[in-house]
């Protein structure tokens, strides 16, 4: 196999099949009809897979917030801002694991994420035996370390099997459907665990914890046997489809690699953090805060709109959940389809703005919690839609790995943040954290709208040959390194 041209085979190449222009200009024809199989057969292995992981992580991570209103702080002797605190120490670690836990993603495979998901199971598992807050302090330290690198590994082997035309549609659907399946899952786990039986010494919120790390160990356990690896290696595929998977990864390409990493270099580390990655790394930022501060204290808001009892007020949070569900493929369907990204991002962040001007506009409880349908509803798809479209726009191989932690690192600190908008001296209202969220809301539009037109203006002067000195002087490796920065290199809108 040469380095530009992949070698005939009647299985994997075939003649009269539509070409894109990187086909087209590197000689690559690629069978329509195999390339059709490989397509639904790595959907019904990775999704499904991806989506299970996923929101394993998503529920252990919550689990705390269902925990909180069904006894924790009491049980531990926790006052005032202490539980405030606990979930910023999480956050604080998790911001500090991701990078790092990619690029030993990017050295020593898939088995990494197998690593990631047992041990984060092993800590929700025993955060129910906890007796202490410092205990439970120490058990969000080693959870957001364990956590941290787990999205972030999952795009990163997802952008190795699929295109970038085709990276929203499944990125979208395993991280835009698992966190809402997995709240309302866990709202539903939770009123039932804490409805039955004790389970032993096992007691109140601590079933939660207990069930949960228990799920989460299992399957991390049975990664190690089942996580598919990199399409160059992978047991999943056979030779033929192997093949088809370089022929893709170089018909995507500006520069064919045959689907071969480049050495990790701190120059390639350091050109990651470029105006692009920046942009979608801290509108990602922006929408967490609203995102994951509703899925942390969504039960305590609603449980504020009226007098529930504690597993009425679980299950209360969880239609927000399912609605948002269906919105989410709505969103990700729309950008597929359109081959679009900031219409999409646009018009979900102003459902947003609506939901969270009516909290703050009003005081009645029904009204607040329809709100809270909105606000859901509307932050669900942004996070995943500046991660893919971050992805998307990332390039060479280490730049992807460091992008895709980079966004979501940066992401955790709206996280941290989102711990102090819902404060116990805010409630009912929360009239501090709903402003706050309406603003950040309002930045995320204008950011995408400034964002699109940025790439768009840079697309153009490449089409215009203003870019092709970039080529000047450089050696092959250079020109093979130089991913997005490449003339013929164009940004996805």
């Amino acid at each position: 196999m040469s380095e530009n041209k992949i070698t005939p085979n009647n299985e994997l190449l075939g003649k009269g099949h539509s070409r894109t222009e990187s086909e087209a200009e590197s000689g690559n024809v690629i069978d329509a009809v195999a390339e059709k199989q490989l397509l639904r057969k790595l959907d019904w292995i990775l999704i499904p897979l991806f989506m299970l992981i996923y929101g394993l992580n998503f529920i252990d991570r919550t689990a705390v917030g269902n925990a909180k209103i069904a006894g924790l702080e009491k049980d531990l002797g926790m006052e005032g801002f202490d539980f405030n605190i606990a979930l910023t120490v999480f956050y604080i670690f998790y911001f500090l694991a991701d990078i790092p836990s990619n690029l030993i993603m990017k050295r020593v495979g898939s088995i990494w994420i197998a690593v990631l998901v047992t041990l984060f199971g092993a800590v929700s598992l025993a955060s129910a035996f906890i007796k202490t807050y410092r205990q439970l302090l120490a058990t969000r330290v080693l959870l957001g370390l364990a956590e941290g690198g787990t999205l972030s590994a999952l795009v990163y082997l997802m952008a190795r099997y699929y295109r970038r035309k085709e990276l929203v549609l499944r990125t979208g659907l395993f991280f835009g459907l698992a966190p809402t399946l997995a709240g309302a899952f866990g709202g539903l786990l939770a009123s039932g665990l804490l409805s039955v039986d004790n389970i032993g010494i096992v007691k109140s919120w601590r079933k939660i914890f207990f069930v949960e790390g228990l799920i989460t160990t299992s399957v991390g356990l049975l990664l190690f046997i089942t996580i598919p690896d990199d399409p160059l290696t992978s047991r999943i595929l056979t030779k033929t489809e192997r093949e088809l998977s370089i022929a893709r990864l170089n018909a995507d390409a500006v520069v064919k690699t045959d689907g071969k990493k480049e050495p990790t270099s701190i120059k390639l580390i350091l050109q990651s953090f470029n105006i692009w990655t920046t942009v979608c790394a801290v509108a990602y930022m922006f929408v967490n805060i609203s995102f994951q501060g509703l899925s942390l204290f969504l039960p305590t808001v609603v449980s504020s709109l009226g007098k529930y009892t504690v597993v009425q007020a679980q299950l209360r949070s969880v239609p927000p959940f399912a609605l948002a569900t269906v919105w989410v493929l709505v969103v990700i369907s729309w950008s597929f389809i359109a081959k679009q990204r900031a219409i999409p991002v646009i018009c979900t962040m102003l459902l947003q703005v609506v939901g969270y001007a009516i909290a703050v506009g009003t005081k009645n409880p029904h009204a607040r919690y329809a709100a809270c349908f909105l606000c859901v509803t509307g932050s669900t798809p942004g996070g995943p839609m500046f991660l893919i479209w971050g992805t998307d726009n990332a390039a060479p191989d280490t730049m992807r790995a460091v992008a895709t932690a980079a966004i979501p690192a940066l992401g955790a600190i709206g996280s941290l943040i989102a711990v102090w908008t819902y404060l116990p001296s805010d409630a009912p209202n929360f009239h501090k954290g709903n402003s706050l969220n309406l603003a950040t809301g309002c930045t995320v539009v204008l950011m995408a709208t400034f964002g699109a037109l940025y790439l768009r203006r840079e697309n153009a002067k490449r089409d215009r040959g203003e870019r092709d000195y970039r080529l000047e002087g450089k050696t092959e490796e250079e020109i093979k390194n130089l991913g997005y920065l490449h003339p013929k290199f164009r940004y996805q809108i």
